[in-house]
């Protein structure tokens, strides 16, 4: 089914104050923007990647390489969306997840939290797939 934002309304289900830095296993949803199909399609029941979506698929298995203080468990690149659950172990040491060029004028993300596991895999998964759209600065 196509996305229709007259019927189809997601919200954010985080809870105001909660530490997504702590230990345990956080279930994340990431969308295209509007929803668009761009990371493949499905054919006879089986997620085909494109390009796209295989960068998706090829970063978020590099994140807990990059971030020793996680694991990933499972996860799906679907066309326009991605599912996965991520584990935070508080036991390791490793990368904080930050971006090293963030904007300064933004707050800085708690390190080793999910929103900084996050920030990192959408801040270059997004810049690999605009440069093949030749779209560089385009929203993902």
């Amino acid at each position: 089914m196509k996305y229709n934002p007259d019927i189809h309304h997601r919200q954010s289900i985080r809870l105001p104050g909660y530490d997504y830095s702590q230990a345990g296993a956080y279930f994340i949803t990431l969308c295209a923007e509007q929803r668009q199909c761009i990371f493949g399609d499905i054919i006879d029941g089986q997620m085909i990647l494109n390009q796209y979506g295989a960068i998706i698929a090829d970063e978020w298995q590099k994140s807990s390489v990059i971030r020793q203080e996680i694991e990933l468990d499972t996860w799906v690149v679907m066309p326009n969306h991605f599912h996965g659950i991520v584990i935070i172990n508080k036991n390791t040491i490793g990368a904080n997840g930050c971006s090293p060029l963030r904007d300064v004028s933004l707050p800085r993300m708690k390190p080793k939290s999910l929103s900084s596991l996050m920030a990192g895999f959408k801040s270059i998964t997004t810049k690999k797939i605009n440069i093949l759209r030749n779209a560089p600065g385009t929203r993902l």
